[in-house]
């Protein structure tokens, strides 16, 4: 266990940011199955920039990789653009 005053505040800091990056990465998971999920193009177009908007706000706090991020907005649209 930590002796020094610091150490003990990075320990309660680590966790706050811990939690809150596991709340936005699971939010983004869920906005991302919703899309593929979504079966009317009209409502996935809709939703596409608010997901993309989603994965890039993560990228920015690196709470994901700027590639994944990527790969799963080409997905996404490659989703979107085959629906009919």
């Amino acid at each position: 266990m930590a002796n020094h005053k610091s150490a003990l505040k990075r320990i309660r800091q680590n966790a706050v940011k811990r939690l809150r990056n596991r709340y936005y990465h699971k939010t983004a998971r869920t906005a991302v199955k919703v899309l593929r999920n979504e079966e009317d193009k009209k409502v996935a177009t809709e939703q596409l920039p608010k997901v993309i908007s989603l994965l890039d706000k993560l990228v920015k706090k690196n709470i994901i990789h700027k590639n994944k991020a990527a790969n799963l907005k080409s997905k996404l649209a490659k989703h979107v653009n085959k629906l009919a």
